[in-house]
């Protein structure tokens, strides 16, 4: 036990809860108890007890030790100061032993009281089972030493016993104190600890919570079971338009949540949430919330979290308000066919003259022709490019007989001014001949994207390689190029409409976004499949399939061409 003005506390746990003088009071306080107790016995029946000097000397010790604990401010005394009081209770009961005319027995044990006082007290640890030890000696052994008759040995062995329970007792108490005490102070240590670390735990969850509320994204994180754990603001908000206006508190199923027709309700089982809670995992769920004038447009995802075993411990799902992206998106759609409506009219009238000057075909140089046969052709695939741009989704096919393979040698030509600019090497490796029933201006449409693509992301050079085989009765085809290739993310939206690759706008190179979109449209109109392979600073290859469509199957040669940088050269 350590003086309450020190900054160090340690001793017993009843020490350490009170204030010091009430603490010394209380400890006190049962002695005194059995001291009244004593009185009221010899009043009764032993009242020639109180003419023995030496049983008044103890109730006048005993009575002034426990108004000294009452009343002296021990929490001023010197640290320790009153480990007197037990001190002199060992006094104060050996007088009570030989003064009370042996008309109350087992008086030794009142030793237990100071003993266990300062076995507990935690101070001098040694000295107190000394002290104790000495003490019960002095007890049995004093009136053994005092005796006129003398002493023996035996004499002084015979009355050994209680000084050893004393002794054992003291260092009981006195190690069950100590190592009470270092179990206290390692539970106050890591009580510490464990308030250090809630400390820093709703310190991160505060900091988690700031972050979470100042993203724009609608944020909530759930349980196995699906009950709320975390939302931050932009999701309550989001959550607000959702809910009926005739339900205070409405469940999953309840709430205001419809598909993308924005009208159709979304089956309580197919919700984010419910679809999180299965540990699904998904991206760019879009729904609408809410209804009227306040319905929000969002897209969905979410990620499921694992606990250390593995097992599902719950989801974190995002909801992403798109409303505005959706509006900007319709804009521009209304921008691009109110463009494209006007870019009618003139290539009506450039194809229109383009025609009247071939019909005088016999009359213009060999070099010219091929010109304007190139340039007639591509005012043609910019009119239907213009007619793509009104409706991606409304492609339709005119199938008939063509040659797959000099739709290639075609797109090839059509590509080499551009190839000859940017010091790109085309190649063709076309199984011939390639007869299929396709729409020939629409799959030569497919091939201009693919190889016109492959150019343009190869500005610093490089190789394009154009194949075109036979897979039975299905006609495959594949465009390589040795570019700038794309990261996983681009590849990812490569086939997304008016997606640009970063790196593309970066070094300027023209394009709407338009071109893998519609190019994958077509090949789907014909029942294919299309695909796209790249990689960073190597290079791209797209390749698509047309199954069934080839008019025979066998293929009697391959023809190679490495294309020149003329347009003389151009088919």
């Amino acid at each position: 036990m350590t003086h309450p003005g020190s900054k160090d506390v340690s001793g017993s746990d009843f020490f350490r809860l009170q204030g010091l003088r009430k603490r010394v009071f209380l400890t006190q306080l049962p002695l005194s108890s059995i001291m009244v107790v004593i009185v009221l016995i010899a009043m009764a029946f032993y009242p020639a007890s109180f003419h023995e000097p030496l049983f008044i000397a103890s109730l006048v010790l005993h009575a002034f030790l426990f108004l000294a604990a009452l009343a002296v401010p021990w929490g001023k005394m010197p640290r320790g100061s009153f480990l007197l009081i037990p001190y002199l209770d060992f006094l104060a009961i050996g007088l009570l032993r030989a003064g009370n005319q042996q008309f109350l027995t087992a008086v030794g044990l009142l030793y237990f009281f100071p003993v266990f006082w300062l076995g507990a007290a935690g101070l001098a640890r040694r000295t107190a089972v000394v002290v104790s030890v000495i003490t019960a000696l002095l007890v049995v052994w004093l009136p053994v030493l005092t005796s006129p008759s003398g002493f023996t040995l035996e004499q002084l062995a015979k009355p050994l016993l209680f000084p050893l329970v004393i002794f054992a007792f003291a260092t009981t108490v006195v190690v069950m104190t100590h190592t009470a005490n270092i179990q206290r102070k390692a539970l106050k240590d890591k009580d510490q600890l464990l308030r250090k670390v809630l400390a820093d735990s709703q310190q991160h969850e505060q900091l988690l919570q700031t972050v979470l509320d100042t993203v724009a994204v609608g944020v909530v994180v759930v349980d196995a079971d699906g009950n709320d754990l975390m939302m931050n603001s932009a999701q309550s908000l989001l959550h607000r338009h959702a809910m009926p206006d005739d339900i205070a508190d409405p469940e999953e199923k309840e709430l205001l949540v419809f598909n993308q027709d924005s009208v159709t309700p979304v089956p309580a089982e197919d919700r984010p949430v419910r679809r999180a809670i299965r540990a699904e995992e998904f991206t760019n769920y879009q729904l609408w919330v809410g209804t009227g004038e306040t319905a929000r447009a969002v897209s969905t995802a979410a990620r499921p979290m694992r606990d250390a075993q593995g097992n599902f411990d719950g989801a974190v799902i995002a909801f992403h308000d798109i409303t505005d992206m959706l509006s900007a998106l319709e804009a521009k759609n209304d921008f691009v066919s109110n463009v494209s409506h006007e870019f009618r009219t003139p290539l009506t009238s450039i194809q229109g003259y383009l025609e009247m000057a071939l019909e005088e075909s016999a009359n213009l140089p060999s070099d010219v022709e091929t010109y304007l046969s190139i340039a007639s052709r591509n005012v043609d695939r910019l009119s239907s490019l213009v007619a793509d741009l009104l409706s991606t989704d409304s492609v339709t096919l005119n199938v008939a007989r063509a040659d797959a393979a000099q739709l290639v040698f075609d797109s090839v030509g059509s590509a080499a001014p551009a190839a000859a600019a940017n010091n790109v090497v085309l190649t063709t490796e076309v199984h011939t001949p390639l007869v299929a029933f396709i729409d020939a201006r629409r799959v030569g449409q497919v091939l201009d994207n693919l190889v016109s693509n492959a150019v343009k992301y190869s500005p610093d050079g490089g190789s394009v390689t154009v194949r075109a085989w036979a897979e039975g009765s299905d006609l495959s085809c594949e465009v390589q190029d040795t570019g700038m290739g794309m990261s996983s993310a681009e590849q990812a939206e490569a086939f997304t409409k008016f997606f640009r690759a970063k790196s593309a706008m970066q070094r300027s190179i023209p394009g709407i976004g338009l071109g893998l979109i519609i190019s994958k449209t077509i090949v789907t109109r014909h029942g294919g499949t299309i695909s796209l392979r790249s990689e960073r600073g190597v290079g791209t290859s797209i390749s698509f399939v047309l199954p069934g469509c080839l008019a025979t199957v066998e293929s009697t040669a391959t023809t190679t061409r490495n294309e020149g940088f003329s347009l003389e050269d151009a088919p």
